[in-house]
């Protein structure tokens, strides 16, 4: 990314457009704090979680991310992907959100399975339940739509708008599908060898 500046409103749903390797994903990982910066300041609700001096851990910067690869841990359960991120809760208020999330995502059935006991797209649910799981304020999604069938897109799509829309978190959603950006998004950004422009 090169000299990017930009403000996201709370509750904006913002969509991120443009080719692979033009710097959607480091974007992204940048926000999270997954990578560094090598000048700037990254500020999130009013709160700097990176400058020169500072460098906030991605566990205490109130975001959620959907990778474009569920990323499941392939040796816990359906319930314990989601439990995972509930690590801060007591053991009665971690029970009760997973199981409005499992509601929520309609995987109450698959609570008990592994990752490789359920199909994609109800892999990328779970990963859509881990990511609300602590009531983010800030949710990013990477593509999280990729290698699915059409009807799953759809039915995907839709869910995600409900549950961005429901948690009342800001929303990036990377895409390289222009259909996709305007479907789920308020605001498109096109990003291109590093830059970002708003259309």
């Amino acid at each position: 990314m090169d000299n990017v500046s930009f403000v996201i409103p709370d509750r904006a749903r913002v969509a991120i457009l443009g080719p692979s390797g033009s710097g959607k994903t480091t974007l992204l990982r940048l926000i999270a704090g997954l990578e560094i910066p090598d000048a700037g300041k990254i500020i999130i609700d009013g709160r700097m979680v990176n400058d020169p001096f500072l460098l906030v851990p991605p566990s205490e910067r109130g975001v959620g991310f959907v990778f474009q690869a569920p990323a499941l841990w392939p040796h816990m359960t359906v319930a314990g992907n989601i439990l995972f991120a509930l690590y801060d809760c007591t053991p009665a208020s971690a029970q009760e959100r997973l199981s409005d999330l499992l509601d929520r995502m309609s995987i109450t059935h698959l609570r008990n399975r592994y990752p490789d006991q359920i199909s994609g797209g109800e892999a990328r649910r779970v990963a859509l339940a881990r990511a609300l799981a602590h009531r983010p304020s800030i949710l990013l999604f990477d593509e999280p739509l990729t290698n699915l069938d059409d009807d799953l897109r759809v039915d995907l799509l839709a869910l995600i708008a409900e549950s961005v829309k429901d948690s009342g978190a800001s929303m990036l959603f990377v895409t390289h599908n222009a259909a996709e950006a305007t479907s789920i998004a308020d605001t498109t950004l096109r990003c291109k060898n590093g830059q970002i422009a708003f259309s």
